[in-house]
């Protein structure tokens, strides 16, 4: 058997018709035998240059013989791959994605051929042109965040194919994607918030319900997806381990949480344990908050979103989201001194660095006029409790599942 080659091994020779030929092996076959990248110059010197950025970008790496497959071929096996980890409407978007703007425009190229280049002109295009089907007076592009989030695929899928030794490296590290305009975050005001709650408090379906959505920030599944096994009234703590959405159809089921991240162990307030407490002596349901007319059944996420609204209609609040109970728990908490570690645990963020990102105008403008927007209306509200978050080193830390 020949001498194995090692990688960025190469030979350089003058063609007959005149033109120079260089060569370095990339990879290796599972026979051993080596793969080679060619390549072409009119003059020595020219070739030489070409090589040598060759040789530093192949570095390191040992290629395959799946390397030859394309980028159209690949995306199908990464997606078989992540189907056994991504949530199915997370997959099914992913699919419809790369389906749709990926395939037509860059499928048939080779992985190894796929440049940073190639994936600037697809975005610059999905931008231009890259509605499938606009309807009268609609944009012919594609909105920067609908742009972005195919670029945040592709950058997951071309990692994962480095990573497996089919491509030298991940060209969507050297992209930068369309920034994303950023948008007003929509959230209740000190004099708000005391309206807000006062009318909750007067329904005892709700009152415990939006109670701890405002202080424990959770995502409208997770907290729909509670159950009494998550709760640990000694400990004044919260387990959140699983997500309620709908499937086609309109079936309710519980799922894994959004990420791994957000499967997580987070410390109440003393007055939000209470709460749940006394509520867990005279539940006769598995499910915290359970649907009102079937104890039996989870909360219906729908129920709880119609409910928000109609609170909102009747005490003349402006119209929100339900995320926006979200926000308007991590604005507080960050302009009350939580550190963003801390809060990206409570909140079941994957890093630190997206809830910096997604609260900057806590941390700048928003910071000066703090007390004009939340002030310290929860604090009165509830006290010093907010206050462990700050003192205890495992609080609010995230658990993996």
């Amino acid at each position: 058997m020949a001498k194995r080659r090692p990688s960025g091994d190469g030979m350089v020779r003058k063609r007959e018709d005149g033109r120079w030929e260089g060569r370095i092996v990339v990879g290796h076959k599972e026979n051993g035998d080596s793969i080679f990248r060619y390549v072409y110059a009119d003059t020595q010197k020219e070739l030489t240059t070409k090589l040598r950025q060759n040789i530093d970008a192949y570095q390191g790496v040992d290629l395959t013989e799946e390397s030859r497959m394309t980028l159209s071929e690949w995306l199908d096996r990464w997606l078989e791959q992540m189907s056994l980890t991504l949530r199915p409407d997370t997959l099914k978007r992913y699919r419809g994605d790369i389906g749709r703007h990926v395939k037509p425009r860059l499928g048939r190229k080779k992985l190894t051929q796929l440049t940073a280049e190639d994936l600037r002109d697809l975005y610059r295009e999905l931008q231009d042109r890259g509605r499938i089907a606009p309807r009268p007076g609609q944009s012919l592009g594609l909105s920067p965040t609908t742009v972005h989030g195919i670029h945040a695929v592709l950058h997951q899928a071309l990692q994962a194919a480095a990573d497996q030794g089919l491509m030298p490296n991940n060209p969507a590290k050297h992209v930068k994607p369309p920034k994303v305009p950023h948008k007003a975050m929509n959230i209740l005001t000190e004099e708000q918030l005391e309206v807000f709650l006062a009318a909750a408090d007067k329904d005892p379906i709700w009152r415990d319900f939006f109670y701890t959505e405002l202080t424990t920030g959770l995502r409208l599944g997770e907290i729909c997806g509670l159950m009494w096994s998550d709760f640990d009234g000694r400990k004044g703590t919260l387990r959140v381990s699983r997500t309620l959405r709908k499937e086609n159809g309109g079936r309710l089921v519980a799922g894994d949480t959004k990420t791994y991240a957000g499967t997580r162990t987070i410390l109440l307030p003393t007055s939000t344990a209470e709460r749940l407490r006394l509520r867990k002596k005279t539940s006769y349901s598995p499910w915290i908050f359970h649907d009102p007319l079937r104890p039996e059944a989870p909360l219906n996420p729908g129920t709880a979103y119609r409910q928000l609204k109609k609170v909102l209609q009747e005490t003349g609040l402006p119209e929100l989201r339900f995320h926006d109970l979200r926000h308007t728990f991590a604005t507080h908490a960050l302009a009350s001194g939580v550190d963003a570690k801390t809060l990206s645990g409570i909140l079941g963020h994957t890093k630190a660095s997206f809830t910096l990102d997604t609260y900057t105008h806590t941390t700048g403008d928003m910071q000066k006029r703090a007390s004009e927007i939340v002030g310290g209306f929860l604090t009165d509200y509830l006290g010093e409790e907010m206050a462990p978050w700050q003192n205890a080193e495992n609080t609010a830390t995230a658990v993996s599942a």
